[in-house]
């Protein structure tokens, strides 16, 4: 863990990139929004971060991504499969992940795909919910080369639609690599130039 600490520093200094925020010392269990989420890069980056941190994240990934030899990648930065063909309740699978772990922090990309998608996806804010634990709200803004965490935990009113609005609007001033393919484009608009 620690040379991989020490790579992740190096990655983001010679990217030119930046941590911002910090995580809560205090929560040892929460699901992890990740968003913007437009372009392959969000996860090259993420992990990097992470690795910077000392952290260890888990994410859920579609089955097919842990075939070799991308597997071993996916596995070793804390990815869990999951099969999208079983009729399994996936909320409550995760969320019982979450509650039998001592310490975990899920990492739910919110748009469930690179490209544009006009809603997120309410699986984070459900598993959450479920396993009584606080939303952490991370980030990438390519416009400004940094990533992190912004500054309050949020935790779930069982208002999804109210509580949805305020988490967005958290993250209306924050770019992805391809802006127009995140749903707060539309929404919020954009400042940004498009890499």
């Amino acid at each position: 863990m620690f040379l991989l600490k020490i790579l992740g520093k190096l990655l983001l200094f010679f990217s030119g990139w930046k941590i911002k925020g910090k995580l809560s010392q205090n929560i040892k269990k929460t699901v992890m929004i990740a968003a913007p989420h437009t372009s392959n890069w969000d996860f090259f980056y993420t992990m990097v971060i992470f690795s910077a941190l000392g952290v260890r994240v888990r994410f859920l990934g579609k089955k097919s991504l842990f075939k070799f030899p991308l597997g071993y990648l996916m596995k070793f930065f804390g990815g869990i499969p999951i099969d999208r063909s079983q009729s399994n309740n996936f909320v409550s699978t995760a969320a019982g992940m979450i509650q039998q772990a001592d310490e975990m922090i899920l990492l739910v990309p919110v748009e469930g795909t690179r490209g544009y998608t006009e809603n997120w996806k309410s699986g984070f804010y459900y598993i959450a919910q479920e396993a009584g634990v606080p939303l952490s709200l991370g980030y990438l803004d390519y416009a400004k080369k940094e990533g992190g965490f912004l500054p309050d935990l949020f935790y779930p009113t069982g208002n999804y639609i109210e509580d949805l609005e305020k988490i967005q609007l958290m993250y209306k001033d924050i770019a992805g690599k391809y802006p127009q393919n995140s749903s707060l484009y539309k929404k919020f608009g954009s400042k940004t130039m498009i890499w």
